[in-house]
């Protein structure tokens, strides 16, 4: 089975440093998609990256399952002098997912916290402009759908993606991850079928200390692979296909 732009030969594992398990998140997710495997018989599948991180991770697990690849953004809440501490997230069509534990706690006030959704109001409608353009967004009512992300910490994003697609009706949800906490199915209500992670350790303390290269993933890398999935030339294409259809070879 091959699928139009992911057909370029698979980098050769890297040397890691001795505390990370993974060299960098494209090496994570040819891993994961191995781990995901059985899953390619499903017809209509479709693989859904959370930007920015998210996406080269599941560039690589549609790779391996020969599946349509999009974005699902979404955009974590921080606290305001702690942005990396997550107080909720919000969605595409008005989805809130806020954690009152962590906003009593951290001492966020009413006005600090509109403060906050109304800058991640606008990053969310820059990115969706930025990695779709003027590409219709997948349908997804009725198909099977691969969630990825580089890594769950609170799992705040990730229940704001969970509350977005479920409104769509899919046949079912899958969400998949190189690391998460132990506790993150049973947080995120799902079914031990339905989550994937390679790692759940019990001293988790962030996703990236599971990274050689954790860097920033940037706008232009996130572009070039959605353009790459569907056999685009380069990132500059990325609006000609308006139809939404996969592009999945069939063997």
């Amino acid at each position: 089975m091959s699928t139009p732009g992911f057909d370029e030969p698979a980098a050769p594992p890297a040397r890691l440093a001795p505390d990370a398990r993974f060299a960098d998140r494209r090496s994570a997710g040819r891993e994961l998609g191995r781990a995901l495997l059985e899953l390619a018989s499903q017809p209509d599948l479709l693989v859904l990256g959370l930007p920015r991180g998210g996406v080269p991770v599941a560039f690589e697990v549609a790779r391996a399952l020969g599946a349509e690849l999009d974005v699902l953004v979404v955009r974590k809440l921080g606290v305001p002098h702690q942005p990396e501490w997550a107080m909720g997230a919000i969605g595409a069509g008005g989805v809130i997912e806020l954690n009152p534990h962590v906003i009593e706690a951290a001492g966020v006030g009413q006005a600090a916290l509109e403060r906050v959704l109304r800058h991640e109001r606008a990053e969310l409608q820059r990115r969706e402009a930025a990695f779709r353009g003027e590409r219709e967004a997948p349908r997804l009512r009725g198909r099977t759908v691969i969630v990825v992300d580089d890594g769950i910490a609170t799992g705040a994003s990730m229940r704001a993606a969970l509350a977005v697609l479920r409104r769509a009706g899919p046949a079912r949800v899958v969400v998949a991850t190189p690391v998460a906490p132990p506790e993150a199915a049973l947080a995120l209500d799902l079914a031990t079928r339905d989550f994937v992670a390679l790692l759940q350790p019990r001293n988790f303390a962030g996703v990236g200390r599971f990274y050689q290269d954790f860097g920033q993933t940037q706008d232009d890398e996130v572009r070039d692979l959605l353009a790459r999935s569907r056999g685009a030339p380069d990132a500059g294409s990325a609006g000609a296909d308006r139809t939404g259809n996969p592009h999945r070879s069939m063997p």
